[in-house]
């Protein structure tokens, strides 16, 4: 296990390398420069004297050297658009609210998606089961910015339920939440449905419900818990995308976070902040499978003997 751990987290750091070499190419690219987009007047001599207070005259690789260097020790530079803050700082200022809400989401997408499965599952074919379906398709095929406008219409603007946006007080994460959520919890519900009904068809609940045991025990104790070990499929790719950041619902609905970022980095062409932001979504992202690889073996032992084998 523990080789299996360091082999993985070693290939990570070559995927990790070949990412940021390739997006500090691609970014370098692109026509344009930091200082020549936008409405911004800046002389030639003062975009002269950026470039060199930057680093933007030397060579292309001795500029990505010197930017290695740095991560080695934790600095990714200081962004273009924000002068004051480093990479890090700005990613320390921003990424909590990002998380926040992404853990909020997460927590209402499994929380209702799980049961809302399960319920659909045992209630096959019944108009729960349809209801509880299409549901979870329009939840689905809608698009988080749908779901924003929608809301901020009909809880803001006609009803005066909620505020259009921000994130000062709890009043206002209840839309981007919900709105955030709705996806992944369409997903996650079902999944769990056709997890649900295949243990449901197995031969060991057959056998299980022919030795006379209640059904309360035959879906807790046999249907259930291995229906679960196919979300884990689901849990991989979920996790971060939530706590990564949605451009669409942030911008909306005015959060904080550290998904517009990612835009107005692109647009201003802040290479220091793109790259930075890339290297940490793809730490994140093989950080989680690595983890849902683990659980898998933990959760189920038969995968646990084939890796031992």
């Amino acid at each position: 296990m523990v080789r299996y751990i360091i082999f993985r987290l070693v290939g990570l750091v070559g995927v990790l390398f070949v990412l940021s070499l390739f997006t500090f190419v691609l970014m370098h690219q692109i026509p344009g420069g930091p200082w020549r987009v936008g409405e911004r007047p800046f002389t030639a001599e003062q975009i002269a004297a950026l470039q060199a207070r930057y680093g933007l005259d030397k060579p292309l690789w001795e500029q990505y050297v010197s930017w290695i260097s740095g991560v080695v020790q934790l600095d990714f530079g200081q962004s273009f658009q924000h002068p004051d803050e480093t990479v890090i700082q700005l990613i320390a200022r921003t990424w909590p609210v990002t998380v926040h809400l992404g853990l909020m989401a997460l927590a209402l997408a499994f929380g209702i998606g799980i049961p809302l499965g399960i319920i659909a599952a045992y209630k096959q074919n019944t108009w729960i089961d349809y209801t509880a379906t299409l549901l979870s398709v329009v939840g689905f095929v809608t698009p988080h910015f749908v779901w924003g406008i929608f809301f901020i219409l009909v809880f803001s603007l006609w009803l005066g339920w909620l505020p259009t946006g921000g994130w000062e007080r709890p009043s206002q994460w209840i839309m981007p939440t919900v709105a955030y959520a709705l996806a992944p919890l369409a997903l996650v519900a079902r999944y769990t449905r056709a997890s649900v009904i295949e243990a449901m068809n197995a031969d060991y609940v057959r056998t299980a419900r022919a030795k006379g045991l209640r059904e309360q025990i035959v879906m807790s104790r046999h249907v259930l818990r291995n229906a679960m070990i196919p979300m884990l499929t689901v849990f991989g790719p979920i996790i971060p995308d939530l706590i990564t950041g949605s451009i669409f619902i942030e911008a909306i609905f005015r959060v904080p976070g550290l998904g517009k970022f990612w835009v107005t980095s692109t647009f201003e062409r802040d290479y220091p902040m793109i790259i930075g932001l890339t290297v940490l979504f793809a730490l994140l992202i093989g950080l989680v499978y690595l983890l849902t690889d683990l659980l898998y073996v933990y959760a189920d032992p038969r995968i646990k003997f084939r890796s031992h084998s």
